[in-house]
């Protein structure tokens, strides 16, 4: 009797695959300007500089949607680099499409996951900030092995975290909250700049808008909870 051999698993993913919509003024979006505003992912280390056309602090955001939230703020801070990643084509495409309307230029994206990139792509101390706003909860209790803010990818963010440079993130799933918290509590390149959670929306840099996702929820009854931290200055990460 011969027995099938074993087939290694698909690698574990910070995101739910989805099927979105992805209009036609996405697709000429992306295909307009993504040569422009857009990073291909590679194992190589970016060059902000060059990436940029300029020598600007960097704020990396992870999954930034259709980019609302990216906007508004790139809009806010001018003198500050935005670095979204984005995996789903439709948000991408959305972006850039906004981008290319509003002559933003401190905005870029790479489209890939965000382990492989923040792994690969980013320089040890290199960022001023970093926003993750509503990640993907993976509600079901089997799936909470697939959120993303928990180790060994918090400690990988952290060491690409400047001195005192900040992490943001926010939720309204509130045991994801919880997770947050005591992980993020629990890495010790990362000290929290309040007592638990911080006010909602606050940054050191610029506020977090409250987007039609966050303002529906409100009306729904969910919270929202916000956790604000900062590398430990003088720690290796």
């Amino acid at each position: 009797m011969t027995t099938e051999p074993d087939r290694p698993h698909p690698p574990i993913r910070s995101y739910a695959l989805r099927r979105g919509r992805f209009t036609t003024a996405q697709q000429r979006a992306v295909e307009q300007w993504f040569s422009t505003f857009g990073i291909p992912y590679s194992a190589g280390l970016v060059d902000f500089d060059k990436a940029f056309g300029r020598a600007a602090p960097t704020v990396l955001e992870i999954g930034f949607g259709m980019g609302e939230t990216t906007v508004a703020i790139a809009q806010q801070r001018p003198d500050i680099n935005f670095l979204g990643v984005e995996v789903f084509a439709a948000g991408v495409g959305a972006l850039l499409k906004t981008i290319a309307e509003k002559k933003l230029c401190n905005i870029r994206i790479v489209q890939h996951d965000a382990v492989d990139v923040v792994r690969d792509m980013l320089r040890e101390q290199s960022l001023t900030g970093v926003h993750i706003y509503f990640p993907d909860p993976w509600p079901k209790s089997r799936h909470h092995k697939r959120r993303l803010l928990k180790q060994p990818f918090l400690h990988l963010l952290a060491s690409r975290l400047a001195p005192s440079a900040y992490l943001h993130c926010a939720t309204d799933w509130h045991d994801y909250a919880l997770q947050m918290l005591t992980e993020l509590s629990a890495e010790p390149a990362l000290v929290n700049m309040h007592d638990g959670y911080a006010p909602t929306p606050e940054n050191p840099l610029c506020n977090r808008p409250v987007t039609k996702f966050h303002a529906r929820g409100s009306r729904l009854g969910h919270a929202t909870f916000d956790l604000l931290f900062a590398r430990r200055a003088g720690h290796d990460a």
